[in-house]
């Protein structure tokens, strides 16, 4: 039943993308419906679409970077060393997501706009990375705490520095699971669209254009760019599956 409940939506949005406008709007509908591109050519004819997707991308990639390169250094720290207020401070990573977007919308927009980052790229990706944030630093917390330390001071007593020992240790042990890791923020971006929506005008991203032309949109074009959003989420999650369930069950130890 969980199945069916994810499964179900994403084939209705699949076969109405590949239908013409008449396959939309006709019913019943059929469980084998009529194979057209229709749909799709009308949606990528639009110019706005390709720049709403390559700043998706953009901003996708740097939250990404952003993300990984704050949170694995976080999660390293709490799963190899112990410090006063470390259970706290594990409260306190999850606890911004607590906060929802829409209450801290209006401050972040005057902000950006001091700073000169409204309706910019950057703007964006820096507040998607702050949603992202908890999910690197746990992920990769139990990431590090799976791997055992034996190995590192293994690696000291033979003459590494800590450095190295974790460049040529541990990193190659924990790659994969980071790349998953960068790879689930990169979601987190693609599919965020309230603070898209609320921080960009022109330089929108794909989510937050698809949402302000919603109710003028024609259904095909709806369906259409429902289909563009989740092909690449379920690509990446059907690449990455493996290192997700060794991810669950290092957590889970």
């Amino acid at each position: 039943m969980a199945c069916a409940w994810v499964l179900i939506p994403i084939y209705v949005i699949t076969i109405s993308a590949f239908q013409g406008p008449e396959g939309v709007y006709a019913w019943p509908k059929s469980f084998w419906p009529t194979f057209s591109l229709e749909s799709l050519e009308f949606f990528f004819s639009i110019p706005q679409v390709w720049k709403s997707a390559l700043n998706s991308i953009y901003a996708a990639s740097l939250t990404m970077c952003i993300s990984l390169a704050l949170g694995a250094p976080a999660g390293y720290a709490m799963a190899r060393y112990d410090f006063r207020g470390k259970g706290l401070y594990r409260i306190a990573v999850l606890s911004t997501r607590a906060f929802p977007v829409a209450l801290l919308a209006l401050p972040l927009a005057v902000r950006f706009i001091n700073m000169g980052i409204y309706d910019s790229v950057i703007g964006v990706a820096i507040v998607h990375s702050i949603l992202a944030m908890p999910f690197a630093v746990l992920i990769t917390y139990s990431l590090f705490l799976g791997i055992p330390r034996e190995l590192e001071e293994a690696a000291w007593t033979l003459g590494c520095s800590r450095i190295e020992a974790f460049i040529y240790v541990v990193m190659p042990l924990a790659l994969p699971s980071i790349a998953a890791t960068a790879i689930f923020a990169f979601i987190i971006s693609w599919n965020e669209v309230f603070a898209a929506a609320v921080l960009t005008t022109q330089n929108r991203t794909l989510p937050a254009f698809l949402m302000a032309g919603l109710n003028e949109a024609p259904l095909h074009f709806r369906f259409a760019g429902g289909f563009f959003l989740i092909v690449p989420s379920l690509i990446f999650i059907f690449i990455v599956r493996k290192y997700l369930f060794s991810m669950w069950g290092i957590a889970n130890r």
